[in-house]
């Protein structure tokens, strides 16, 4: 699995021209599936964004988790994510998860994500035309990939 974190201020994403999902200070995470994905990388993930230390604390140094922040998630599914152009122009997406492999998947971490934040994720709609709208705060934005954990 591979996440593209951002610090946001606030976060929106619309479909057919209403708002599904919005939240305020927290993290809006694009999640892009693989075939070798599984129940381990959710896990590894769901704790490694709970607990990464990138909110400010009283003396402005980025110390504070989302959980210390009460901060909310924003997860939109980003199949992109795994593009490859290594040859040509045009992208591939050969890594990428087929529906029927990814949707449960997306599903369960999403799930599993809102139980460690200890309140609901938003979400978007997956396979749908999403406009997102963010406003990064500091900017701070985090690429994690489950395959480089080390």
């Amino acid at each position: 699995m591979r996440v593209v974190i951002q610090r946001v201020s606030k976060a929106s994403v619309t479909i057919n021209g209403i708002c599904k999902s919005a939240i305020q200070q927290g993290f809006m995470i694009l999640v892009g599936i693989e075939y070798a994905d599984n129940q381990e990388d959710i896990d590894w993930l769901c704790k490694k964004i709970v607990n990464l230390r990138v909110f400010d604390d009283e003396n402005g140094v980025m110390n504070k988790s989302i959980l210390d922040a009460g901060g909310d998630i924003l997860v939109i599914s980003q199949f992109t994510l795994h593009a490859s152009t290594k040859k040509g122009n045009r992208p591939s997406y050969i890594r990428a998860a087929k529906p029927e492999i990814s949707v449960p998947l997306y599903n369960t971490f999403c799930s599993e994500l809102s139980i460690a934040l200890g309140k609901e994720v938003k979400t978007g709609e997956f396979g749908a035309d999403m406009k997102v709208e963010l406003l990064n705060d500091g900017p701070v934005t985090i690429i994690m990939d489950t395959k480089n954990k080390e």
